[in-house]
C-alpha cells in the first residue's frame, strides 16, 4: 500500500453540518412541507422504511438545491487549496446519493463520492467508516483522513489517521482530541442569544401593542386588566414568534435569493432548522399555556391568529391582492384580541380605522418590494403574485386605503361615541391631519424608495418623524379626554 505523509492522503468530507452549517435532511423535509403542506402525513408512512428508506423516499420527492444551501465558506476554501494542490477529496456523507452529487457538481472539488444509496445502508458511523476505507484501499491508501462535526463522526474518526474538525461542538471536539492530537480545527460558531433574538424577531413584538389600543381608546385603569393585558401580550409574543420561524422554515430558498432576508439567522445557516422546531414548539406551548390563563375569547382569538398566519406562510401569500387583506386581517385581530383580554368592547369606529390603516401598509410593504425589483433591474421576489407594472394600482388602492383611515376617524369625531368618551372630542380634529401627514409622509417615502423592502412598522420604530407623530396624536388624545379648554 501507498503511505503517503498524511497531508497527501485522501480527505473524506461530511456533508451535513459540515460543508454546509444546515442539514439536508431537515432542509428536504421543509422543502416537502412547503411544497406539499396537504401531503406531510405521508412521512410518517416512510418511517417504517428506516433511515435509509426515509431518506429514499423524500430524495423522490423533492431535492434541495445545492446554490440554494448556505456554505462553510472558510471550509470550503481550505478544500479548493487542498484540490488546486492535487489532494485527493471524496464526498463521503449518510445524504441521499442524488443530493450528494449534486453538491459534488456544484462545489466542483470532489473526484468520488460516497453516500446513502438505493438498497443500501444508512451511510454514517461504522457503515461510513468501512465505506471509506473500501474506498481508500481501492485507491492504493492505507491511511486516510475525515473532516466532519458530530458526534456520529466519532466513529469515522476512530479509523481516519488525519482528522479535521469543522463547525464541532466542544464535548465532540475534546474527545476527538483525546484520540487526533493535532486534529485540524474550523471553530464551531455556538448559537448565541442574540442570534435567538433575531430569529424569533424580538422587535416585530412591537407589533403587539396593538392589543393596548382598545384599553387605551376605553380610557381603562383597572389594575388588574392591564396586567392581563400584559400577559396577554407576552403570550401574543410568543405565539407570532413561533409563526416567524415557521414562515422562515418554509421561505428559505426565497429568502436565500433575497439581498437582505439572506442574512436571516436560518437563511444564513446560523441557526440550524433542529434548533428553530425546538425554540418554535417551545413558545408555541408556553403562549397557549399563557393564553388559557387570559381566558377562552383571547386563547380563540390566538388560536385563530396562528391558523391564519401558518395558511398564510403555507400558501396564501403568493395570492396576489388576499396576501395584503390578510396582512390587515392579522393586525386588526391583533386589536380585537386585547378587547377580549381586556374585557372591553370593541368600536367598530376603531375596527374601521385599523383596516385602512393596515391595510395601506400591507400595500406600503409590497410596493416597497417591487419598488426595490424595479430599481435592481430583476424579477420580484420569489414566491409573491406581484409584477413590477402592478405598482400603480397597488399605489392608488394603498393610498386610497390609507386616506379612508382618516376619512372614518373624522366621522367618528361628531359621533356619540366620541362625545360619550371625550370631555371635549372637538380636540380631536387636530389628530386627522397628523394622521394625514404620517400616511402621506410614509407613501412618499415608498415612491422614494426609501424603504426598500422594509416592514414600514419596524421603519416607523426607528423613525423619529413617526415616534414624534405618535407623542402629538397620544397629546391630543389627552387633551380631548380631559376637556381641556385653551384660554383664548
Amino acid at each position: 500500500m501507498n503511505n503517503p505523509p498524511l497531508d497527501d492522503c485522501p480527505l473524506y468530507v461530511d456533508l451535513d453540518g459540515s460543508l454546509t452549517p444546515s442539514d439536508t435532511l431537515h432542509e428536504s423535509i421543509v422543502l416537502f412541507a412547503r411544497r406539499h403542506p396537504m401531503n406531510l402525513l405521508r412521512m410518517v408512512g416512510w418511517l417504517p422504511r428506516g433511515k435509509a428508506g426515509f431518506k429514499r423516499a423524500l430524495a423522490d420527492a423533492v431535492l434541495p438545491e445545492p446554490e440554494q444551501l448556505p456554505w462553510r465558506a472558510d471550509f470550503i476554501g481550505f478544500l479548493r487549496s487542498e484540490h488546486a494542490r492535487g489532494r485527493t477529496l471524496v464526498l463521503a456523507t449518510a445524504a441521499d446519493a442524488r443530493i450528494a452529487r449534486r453538491v459534488a457538481d456544484h462545489l466542483g472539488v470532489f473526484s468520488a463520492v460516497l453516500a446513502t444509496e438505493d438498497g443500501g445502508p444508512n451511510l454514517s458511523r461504522a457503515n461510513k467508516r468501512e465505506a471509506i476505507a473500501a474506498h481508500a484501499r481501492a485507491l492504493g491508501h492505507e491511511r486516510w483522513a475525515y473532516a466532519g462535526n458530530s458526534a456520529d463522526d466519532l466513529d469515522v474518526w476512530a479509523g481516519s489517521a488525519q482528522a479535521v474538525a469543522v463547525n464541532a461542538p466542544a464535548g465532540v471536539l475534546r474527545r476527538l482530541q483525546a484520540t487526533h492530537a493535532p486534529a485540524q480545527v474550523f471553530e464551531h460558531q455556538p448559537l448565541s442569544l442574540k442570534t435567538v433574538l433575531r430569529a424569533i424577531r424580538l422587535k416585530q413584538w412591537s407589533k403587539n401593542g396593538l392589543l393596548f389600543v382598545p384599553l387605551l381608546a376605553a380610557h381603562t385603569t383597572v389594575p388588574s386588566l392591564w396586567f392581563t393585558l400584559f400577559v396577554a401580550f407576552v403570550a401574543f409574543g410568543l405565539c407570532a414568534s413561533a409563526t416567524y420561524l415557521v414562515n422562515d422554515l418554509l421561505d428559505l430558498p426565497n429568502d436565500r435569493a433575497h439581498r437582505l432576508k439572506r442574512l436571516r439567522p436560518l437563511a444564513a445557516g446560523t441557526m440550524g432548522i433542529a434548533s428553530a422546531v425546538a425554540i418554535g414548539m417551545g413558545m408555541i406551548l408556553t403562549a397557549f399555556a399563557l393564553a388559557v390563563w387570559v381566558g377562552g375569547a383571547f386563547t380563540a382569538a390566538l388560536l385563530l391568529y396562528t391558523a391564519l398566519t401558518l395558511g398564510y406562510s403555507l400558501r396564501w401569500k403568493r395570492i396576489p391582492l388576499f396576501d395584503v387583506l390578510l396582512l390587515a386581517t392579522l393586525y386588526t385581530l391583533r386589536i380585537g384580541a386585547g378587547a377580549l383580554a381586556g374585557h372591553v368592547d370593541l368600536s367598530n369606529w376603531l375596527l374601521a380605522i385599523s383596516i385602512f390603516l393596515f391595510l395601506s401598509l400591507a400595500l406600503v410593504k409590497r410596493c416597497a418590494e417591487l419598488e426595490e425589483a424595479v430599481e435592481a433591474h430583476h424579477a420580484p421576489a420569489p414566491g409573491r403574485g406581484y409584477q413590477p407594472r402592478d405598482l400603480a394600482t397597488l399605489r392608488t388602492m394603498g393610498m386610497t386605503s390609507g386616506f379612508m383611515s382618516v376619512l372614518v376617524l373624522t366621522l367618528y369625531i361628531d359621533s356619540p361615541n366620541s362625545r360619550a368618551l371625550y370631555g371635549q372630542p372637538d380636540w380631536l380634529w387636530a389628530a386627522a391631519p397628523v394622521l394625514l401627514l404620517w400616511v402621506m409622509r410614509i407613501w412618499f417615502k415608498t415612491g422614494r424608495r426609501e424603504l426598500y423592502g422594509e416592514d414600514p412598522l419596524a421603519f416607523a420604530l426607528k423613525d423619529p418623524f413617526s415616534w414624534a407623530t405618535l407623542l402629538i396624536m397620544g397629546g391630543i388624545g389627552v387633551a380631548a379626554t380631559i376637556g381641556w379648554q385653551p384660554h383664548l
